[in-house]
């Protein structure tokens, strides 16, 4: 279940809000904030890049402590700080069999290109474009049945491996892929060791999805998209045993939750152009 957060410090009778933040205050969360404009932000101590009119964002990862402390300066040199009670969550251990055993345990000849894919989608993640097409929010970018959930442990043909740091949502090759935001497309590639055919949408302050094990790729580079276009097909390119998108969020490096930004799956299909 998603909390929904909304942090208001008033600095007199009257006066406008030195500080406002809304979204899930738990573990792998993308919390949306805003303060009044000149003020300076930090987490933890850690500064945040702030849009002109005040707007920034932050994540808290999978195994967050249980506080974090936001600071905000103004213009007039007055300090506020807020403490943030994070909510600890549980999460479940999914096991999937039949992967082809080099995807679960590449050779050594396959290191290489591994970590020359990692470097890419680290660089694309990394990316900081101080645009704020986060705010406009987010949707479901394909419809069907959920399959895998953020932070679950993965068992792969019985080998533990890293938690699963995104949502897999099942449907049949070839069901529509839509940007779950409007942005700047990042990052494309025809074929990933793990990720098979992926895109990467920048969004702005840091804030990225990425959509991977695609059939087709129908963006490229560079490319402004808006919130609903159709950018790709679902597939089972790359480490998957059965077509399915998996969707993620990351802010900077941080890989966070998607889901916690879009409620409930729709239960019907929606026709995308």
């Amino acid at each position: 279940m998603r909390t929904l957060l909304v942090a208001v410090f008033l600095l007199a009778a009257g006066q406008v809000a030195a500080l406002e933040l809304k979204g899930s205050v738990t573990q792998g969360a993308l919390v949306i904030g805003k303060v009044a404009s000149g003020s300076t932000v930090s987490l933890d101590g850690i500064p945040l890049e702030t849009l002109p009119d005040g707007s920034f964002v932050f994540g808290l990862p999978r195994n967050a402590k249980s506080t974090a402390l936001i600071t905000v300066r103004q213009q007039d040199g007055h300090i506020k700080q807020k403490t943030l009670k994070i909510r600890n969550r549980s999460y479940r251990i999914q096991r999937i069999d039949g992967l082809p055993k080099r995807k679960v345990t590449p050779k050594k000849r396959d290191y290489k290109r591994i970590a020359r894919e990692r470097k890419l989608l680290v660089t694309a993640r990394r990316r900081m474009t101080m645009a704020g097409d986060f705010q406009d929010g987010f949707v479901w970018p394909a419809a069907g049945r959920i399959s895998g959930v953020y932070g679950s442990q993965r068992i792969l043909n019985g080998k533990p491996r890293a938690p699963h740091l995104g949502v897999d949502i099942a449907a049949p090759t070839g069901s529509p892929v839509i940007a779950a935001s409007a942005g700047i497309v990042s990052l494309t590639h025809e074929g990933m060791f793990f990720t098979g055919k992926t895109i990467q949408i920048d969004h702005g302050l840091g804030v990225g999805t990425i959509y991977i094990h695609l059939s087709k790729v129908l963006v490229k580079e560079g490319q402004r998209v808006r919130k609903g276009q159709l950018i790709g097909r679902i597939g089972k390119t790359g480490r998957a045993t059965g077509p399915h998108l998996h969707w993620g969020l990351t802010w900077k490096t941080m890989r966070l939750d998607p889901s916690l930004l879009v409620g409930p799956m729709p239960k019907r299909d929606v026709k995308r152009n």
